[in-house]
């Protein structure tokens, strides 16, 4: 994945930024859950009674987002440059990393830091590290 920096605007960044922020505080303020996607997806793998609705709800709203924003400008352009293994493996990995952190970086570091959460800090800098690491190696030492 590129960013095109050259045409990189902030304010849309922004407003992304206010609005997954809202949405978190809305969420944990109204119905007293963490918007974390691993947590709220894994809700409907094994659904609790009454608890279906919000979760389809806010996945819904993670899918028609695009949508609704692509009738007010063009989608940025999107090129992923690796192959179906490599992905296959790197979801893999990023599942298997959610459960063992008990959380994602969305539950972790948007919501667990807003909330002064000492664990969610260590899991935030652990999920960080292994980012900076992962593209040190795969971009300087096995390019």
């Amino acid at each position: 994945m590129t960013i095109n920096w050259i045409n990189f605007a902030p304010w849309p960044a922004l407003a992304g930024g206010l609005l997954i922020g809202s949405a978190c505080a809305a969420l944990i303020l109204l119905n007293g859950r963490i918007a974390g996607i691993s947590g709220v997806l894994g809700g409907l793998l094994r659904p609790a009674r009454g608890d279906v609705g919000w979760r389809l709800a806010f996945v819904g709203g993670l899918v028609i987002a695009p949508v609704g924003y692509a009738l007010v400008a063009p989608l940025p352009a999107f090129a992923l440059e690796a192959d179906n293994a490599v992905l296959i493996v790197a979801g893999l990995l990023v599942g298997l990393g959610t459960r063992y952190g008990a959380g994602c970086t969305s539950g972790h570091g948007v919501c667990g830091l807003s909330r002064r959460s000492p664990r969610s800090l260590a899991a935030t800098a652990a999920f960080m590290l292994a980012g900076f690491v992962t593209v040190y190696l795969v971009r300087h030492v096995l390019a």
